[in-house]
């Protein structure tokens, strides 16, 4: 899970610093007003010209430039005329007057205000780059095809196109590349009325892919920032139960359990598979595996160690347990009941959290793997301990953002709507996915939960992933035992050398497959790195870490 700073927790990160994110343009533009505005505080939501938009071309910036302070005379002007250009901020003009450019003195579009809204979207992203909007173009990113759908329909005008962070573009949850989300919150100064366009959201939508969806968009208060008001995020992983059988017979995992006196009971599934059984044929008998009752209740009780506020610096990367980021407050977690879609049985993970740090799916790792070696749960309890550990990934295919919570925002607003209609232009709508509902779950089923099905039947991305884990053979693991506790051979110190490190393959960071393909060419390009790998690549900074986080 893949997220953000804690909220009322110390030495929260920093919010992300995306100034790099200026898009290449053919001619740079001299904005003195935009210098100007940040030099003021915040004006209140209602000013009229509060978001007016900035003026361009050499004419206007003399004029502004002899402007001066508010109300004082203009040298060498007269007339009664002038006294509300003197009351007017500088480098604004009154909504709807044209801007004539210094080249061919040709009037530009009218000038639109813009206002501090969230746009509440949902998106499948098979085939994205991730959330966030990137410098490159060329890479593809929910952000950057949402931000490109509100130019064309002119939410976004083209004095600002250049450069996202002009108009405060911020998102409540970064998600990793292919990651899911059926709701967040992406906030940003935004023309919301456009002559000509009676529904914004329809006409956005137009713009879009099928995949991503704006389901609606809300006025907010100035001061409203996606990721530092939002309260809590939610999230939901799903896994087929086959991952609940134990180790193979004979696999490396099996036998280092074998030696630590751990040998695995026999299990109906592999007395009665054949000798000459290849991986595919134990594929189709796994996915007509049902989870057990004990197995069930094995589940939901160590995932109730995960509750509370604990240091989960071995369920992610690049943290050092002194980090005091690390500590997180996870206010529920919850095991759905198996439910059946074609041959395969499905269990849901739903996690209520804070925030989540960079790969928390590991957390779902160390309760998969806990419970099928029947490792007491203390296990969980002690990595959250100073010693680190390696707990590898889960495939990111089965992780969905269902989207962000905003309770502390939507009180506040309440209490200020007491006396106002939703007519008025002080009053600011709740943040509340579940308004939309409807439309939510039926996005989920047609471009979620469909193609998170068919990959799996497809390319059994599940099952090659518990086959990696069973086939290791080295000390990275031993922390799965009959005592609940990690042994030194399973603790990593940094920069020892460790003899025969679990090399992740990078095919499990993947949701996206080709067409047509199968499990042979899914798995072709068999890319591998350990855990000191990932880290080389990640941001030395807190305040980089704290971005890729949500």
């Amino acid at each position: 899970m893949e997220v953000d700073p804690p909220g009322s927790l110390p030495d929260a990160p920093a919010a992300p610093n995306t100034s790099n994110l200026k898009r290449p343009q053919t001619e740079e533009i001299d904005d003195a007003s935009t210098a100007a505005k940040r030099a003021k505080p915040e004006q209140p939501d209602t000013a009229p010209t509060e978001n007016v938009e900035e003026a361009e071309g050499a004419k206007e910036q003399a004029d502004k430039r002899g402007d001066g302070k508010k109300g004082q005379k203009q040298k060498g002007k007269k007339g009664k005329g002038k006294e509300s250009d003197r009351n007017r901020r500088r480098g604004t003009r009154a909504e709807g007057e044209e801007v004539r450019t210094p080249d061919n003195s040709e009037p530009k579009a009218p000038r639109l205000p813009k206002r501090a809204c969230a746009l509440l979207i949902g998106f499948c992203g098979d085939g994205y780059n991730g959330m966030q909007i990137q410098p490159d173009p060329k890479v593809r990113t929910i952000e950057g095809v949402l931000f490109d759908a509100l130019i064309k329909v002119g939410a976004v005008s083209q004095d600002n196109s250049d450069n996202p962070t002009k108009v405060k573009l911020g998102r409540a949850a970064r998600t990793d590349a292919g990651v899911h989300a059926a709701g967040n919150v992406v906030s940003m100064k935004l023309i919301n009325e456009i002559p000509g366009v009676p529904d914004l959201v329809a006409k956005i939508n137009e713009e879009l892919p099928p995949e991503i969806r704006v389901w609606g968009i809300i006025r907010v208060q100035n001061s409203f920032n996606a990721r530092t008001t939002c309260d809590s995020r939610k999230y939901t992983y799903f896994f087929p139960s086959y991952l609940m059988i134990p180790p193979k017979p004979g696999s490396g995992l099996y036998n280092m359990l074998k030696a630590q006196g751990a040998e695995p009971a026999s299990h109906s599934f592999w007395e009665n598979a054949d000798a000459a059984a290849t991986p595919q044929d134990d594929l189709k008998r796994k996915r007509a595996y049902r989870i057990t009752p004990e197995q069930l209740a094995a589940l939901r009780e160590t995932a109730k160690k995960f509750e509370g506020s604990h240091n989960f610096h071995n369920f992610t990367v690049g943290r050092d347990f002194r980090d005091r980021s690390c500590q997180r407050f996870l206010k529920s977690i919850e095991i759905s009941d198996p439910a059946v879609y074609g041959d395969t049985e499905w269990i849901a993970v739903l996690l209520h959290g804070q925030s989540f740090m960079l790969h928390q799916r590991k957390m779902i790792s160390a309760l998969v793997l806990s419970c099928r070696t029947n490792t007491p749960p203390q296990i969980i309890e002690e990595m959250y301990g100073p010693r680190q550990v390696f707990v590898p990934k889960m495939p990111a295919l089965g992780l969905l953002l269902e989207y962000p919570i905003f309770e502390s925002y939507s009180r506040r607003v309440a209490a200020v709507n007491e006396k106002l209609q939703p007519s008025d232009p002080e009053y600011r709508a709740p943040i509340d996915f579940e308004v939309h509902r409807a439309q939510l779950d039926e996005f989920k089923q047609k471009h979620i939960y469909s193609k998170m099905r068919s990959i799996e039947d497809q390319f059994g991305i599940f099952d090659g992933w518990i086959r990696s884990i069973d086939a290791y053979a080295g000390h990275d693991l031993e922390y799965l035992n009959p005592k609940g506790i990690i042994p030194q051979t399973a603790v990593i110190k940094r920069g020892e050398f460790r003899n025969n490190p679990f090399r992740e393959k990078k095919r499990y960071d993947a949701t996206s497959f080709p067409v047509g393909g199968d499990a042979a060419a899914a798995g072709s390009v068999e890319e591998e790195e350990s855990s000191e790998d990932e880290e080389a690549h990640l941001p030395l900074d807190k305040e980089g870490l704290a971005d890729l986080e949500g």
